[in-house]
């Protein structure tokens, strides 16, 4: 079982279901250390005391809250679980919604809720009437020091909550430009449709991988199988992606040659190369093999 990050019930009506609080997330990212690059000696984060530029340990650390500029008050964690003790027992279940109407940028983060003791039947039967009427419950919570609203939801056997932004944490899409006299043609469209029909397939969260942190492993190993512990090289031009110029795109034929390549029917490209047959040559022309071409012009041309 992982670690139980909050204990307490869910409440909805006179419903009372204890369940446990656990992260459903598994974060695999690559912690880094940073290093003296003259000896690769760690070099480490220090506490420091603003005024005196002392550091300062853990124990005498508290958390202040600046009610006015340079005056604080300090809190303890008491504080925190007494500010309201009913909040942070409960998920309180406020409504009921269409899951679907709950757009996906309101998402943060996933939590898993497993069932507390003696709360299995409650669990199994808000479960099973969440799945039947394909609604979302809506609800308070408080993790940690922060209140959030959440949606609870059935995946499986398993009631997972996750919390939500608050509509003032949406930006509001005033604040870009948006092509919205542009429209695309009825053939491009019908085009995009053929494409989205061929790549459509059955969600699988499985086939897809992180291949940055992959190649980043990838490269790591390399540099220890080769004994490049040590050494900080500097990136080089050569090593740093280069920028590309601005290109004229043609949407009909970049779809076009996409159906053909996720339907199997790609056809090899070939080239097109106009004759010079028949082109007659201008009399007052030089003859290319006997022009005689200046250094300054050839760097021109290349």
């Amino acid at each position: 079982m992982p670690r139980v990050l909050w204990k307490g019930a869910i409440s909805f009506g006179l419903v009372h279901i204890p369940v446990g609080l656990h992260s459903a997330e598994k974060r695999n990212t690559l912690d880094f250390t940073l290093l003296d690059r003259r000896d690769f000696s760690p070099v480490g984060y220090k506490r420091v005391n603003k005024t005196t530029g002392e550091e300062v340990s853990w124990d005498q650390i508290v958390k202040g809250y600046e009610y006015e500029e340079g005056s604080y008050v300090a809190l303890s964690e008491e504080d925190f679980r007494r500010a309201n003790v009913e909040a942070t027992q409960t998920v309180d279940i406020q409504s009921f919604v269409d899951a679907g109407d709950v757009a996906p940028l309101h998402f943060d983060t996933p939590y898993y809720l497993s069932p507390g003791k003696r709360g299995e039947k409650g669990y199994a039967l808000l479960r099973e009437t969440l799945k039947r009427s394909g609604k979302a419950a809506i609800a308070n919570v408080v993790i940690r020091t922060r209140q959030y609203v959440a949606m609870v939801i059935p995946v499986g056997p398993i009631l997972v909550l996750n919390t939500l932004r608050y509509a003032d944490e949406i930006r509001s899409i005033d604040e870009f430009e948006l092509p919205e006299d542009t429209k695309a043609s009825p053939k491009e469209v019908d085009m995009a449709l053929r494409l989205v029909k061929e790549m459509s397939e059955k969600w699988d969260p499985s086939r897809y991988r992180d291949t940055y942190r992959d190649d980043l492993l990838a490269r790591i190993e390399k540099k220890v199988q080769a004994g490049e512990t040590r050494q900080v090289a500097e990136p080089g031009e050569a090593d740093a992606p280069q920028p590309k110029g601005a290109e004229v795109i043609d949407l009909m034929a970049l779809l076009k040659r996409s159906v053909e390549k996720e339907g199997g029917k790609a056809r090899p490209r070939t080239t097109r190369v106009r004759s010079t047959r028949g082109v007659r040559k201008s009399a007052k022309a030089a003859p290319a093999p006997h022009h005689r071409t200046e250094p300054g012009e050839r760097r021109k041309r290349a």
